[in-house]
């Protein structure tokens, strides 16, 4: 690998629904969803990524094709679709309101959403399945890297590092703290990831509680915890360093950006 440290970007996008789909309901984009995914798409049309993950449920599946189809420059790259990346699963929640939810956790004396409905997934089972996730992908990564000194997709990592330009910094809210010395040598992947709001809550909680996350000086850690807008964009940089069996350092940039809907009506 290239210079002492490997770093990965990790593009996250969420996809939720006003009602509670869970993975049982797997419905389809509504039409505001497909105009979402697009726009989302030309906002990341000049990223380079290497990989692309996404949830194996109908919604997320349409939304990751929304955004290839308007790349240029990785149209035709293959999405893995991981069945760990689904939405929480809400038991006999699913498919119902937030204000039913919210009455069947007053009835058991709880309040959401730690509450968890019959048949659902806890909050510790679904950081289990997302920290797998992580887990599996970094090993995926330094695999690769180790194996050539260039991007998966053979792309020198200052091609990564010029598309990423594209987009960042977009002001004050989303410039990376990072210096300069620890920027474009190291890089070697930049990795879509399409998720579903609750996953990526509690994903972006392992983050931050376990791998110590740094944020923005203009995110606090209660804004961290929020649910994301639909297509809202979340950008991170793993750093590891070679040779050391330590957890990776987690860079937050910037969380749940949506510049990309201005202008993106609801539709019904």
């Amino acid at each position: 690998m290239r210079g002492n440290n490997t770093i990965l970007h990790i593009w996250a996008v969420e996809i939720k629904k006003g009602n509670f789909l869970g993975q049982g309901v797997d419905e389809p984009l509504s039409e505001t969803g497909f105009k979402q995914a697009a726009a989302a798409g030309i906002f990341l049309n000049n990223v380079k990524f290497t990989h692309v993950f996404s949830s194996d449920l109908m919604r997320t599946k349409q939304t990751v094709r929304g955004i290839l189809e308007k790349s240029k420059v990785c149209k035709d790259l293959t999405v893995k679709y991981d069945p760990r990346l689904r939405e929480r699963k809400y038991g006999v929640a699913e498919g119902k309101a937030l204000s039913e939810l919210r009455a069947m956790a007053k009835a058991a004396g709880e309040e959401c959403p730690v509450f968890t409905p019959p048949g659902g997934e806890t909050l510790d089972q679904v950081k289990m399945r997302g920290k797998d996730f992580f887990d599996i992908l970094c090993q995926l990564i330094l695999r690769e890297a180790g194996q050539n000194e260039q991007c998966s997709q053979g792309a020198p990592s200052n091609s990564l590092e010029t598309s990423l330009a594209e987009i960042f910094p977009l002001g004050k809210t989303c410039a990376p703290e990072s210096n300069s010395d620890s920027a474009a040598p190291g890089l070697v992947a930049s990795v879509l990831v399409v998720s579903h709001g609750a996953y990526m809550k509690s994903l972006f909680n392992y983050f931050l509680t376990d791998l110590k996350c740094s944020l923005p000086t203009t995110l606090n850690k209660s804004e961290f915890m929020l649910v994301s807008p639909n297509t809202g964009i979340s950008l991170f940089i793993i750093n590891f360093e070679e040779g050391r069996e330590v957890k990776p350092t987690v860079q937050c940039v910037c969380m749940y950006l949506q510049d990309h809907l201005n202008g993106v009506t609801d539709t019904h």
